[in-house]
């Protein structure tokens, strides 16, 4: 398995790791991986890898991360610069090396977009709180997202949803994590809002995100991804268009202030 640095640290942009594995699709598996892996809902990040050989310095762009089997996390190269048995050739025809297994590198995130990421999946589950409905799909991105609620009628009051969620920003909660067992949430399936992604499992242990204290709770329930520390991080957001996707179902967007 590739440790996951990010689960300890969100903040994380820069690790150190080794090069473990080359997979067949043209990827590279680290030890341990500050990139997060497509899920969720939540995109995979990108960034760089750069390392240090007899031929020099050299830097591999990286434009997605995905899982791959046994918990390994997978990192695939732009689509210009692709893992093959030969040396990569730049534009200048001069032939770039890419990181050999064993090869000692740094991982550098692109941070700007991981920490929109970040934010908007933290906003989103508070939608999920202003919004006590089932939810049946979700998306993430840098600067909006969305949720798909279980929602026969469009919401009555949009505006009045917005200000509800903006007033638990600025309250600034913060925003931790536990794990719990299989057979805690498999006996607390109210935790599960979403019906269409199942909580990570295979390990024993699940890990649960809460926004609020102990003294006061707004919400608790599984989840993979990135979070803020707290919810002053997101800044203001406002509520996009509201769409019909089915006779039971509304999808609604929120879109991050710069």
């Amino acid at each position: 398995m590739t440790d996951q640095l990010f689960l300890r640290d969100a903040y994380a942009l820069e690790a150190p790791a080794q090069i473990t594995e080359h997979t067949e699709e043209g990827g590279l598996v680290l030890n341990q991986s500050v990139f997060y892996a497509t899920g969720g809902g939540q995109p995979g990040d990108t960034g760089s890898l750069s390392w240090q050989d007899g031929a020099g310095q050299h830097c591999l762009r990286i434009a997605n991360t995905v899982k791959g089997p046994e918990g390994r996390i997978v990192l695939l190269p732009a689509a210009d610069q692709p893992l093959s048995g030969q040396p990569l050739l730049d534009q200048q025809n001069v032939e770039q090396p890419w990181p050999a297994v064993d090869q000692e590198v740094t991982q550098t995130l692109d941070w700007d977009r991981r920490f929109g990421h970040m934010r908007v999946h933290t906003a989103l589950h508070l939608l999920s709180v202003v919004i006590p409905l089932p939810v049946s799909g979700g998306s993430i991105g840098a600067e909006k997202g969305r949720l798909d609620f279980n929602m026969p009628e469009a919401p009555a009051d949009k505006q009045a949803l917005e200000d509800a969620l903006n007033d638990l920003i600025t309250r600034d909660l913060p925003v931790s994590e536990r794990w719990i067992s299989e057979e805690e949430l498999d006996a607390n399936p109210e935790l599960v809002k979403t019906m269409s992604v199942a909580p990570p499992r295979g390990n024993g242990r699940i890990r649960l995100v809460r926004i609020g204290s102990d003294e006061e709770q707004i919400d608790l329930q599984p989840c993979g991804g990135t979070h803020v520390r707290s919810t002053g991080e997101i800044g203001r957001i406002r509520l996009g268009k509201v769409e019909k996707k089915g006779k039971q179902n509304r999808r609604v967007y929120l879109h991050l202030n710069a």
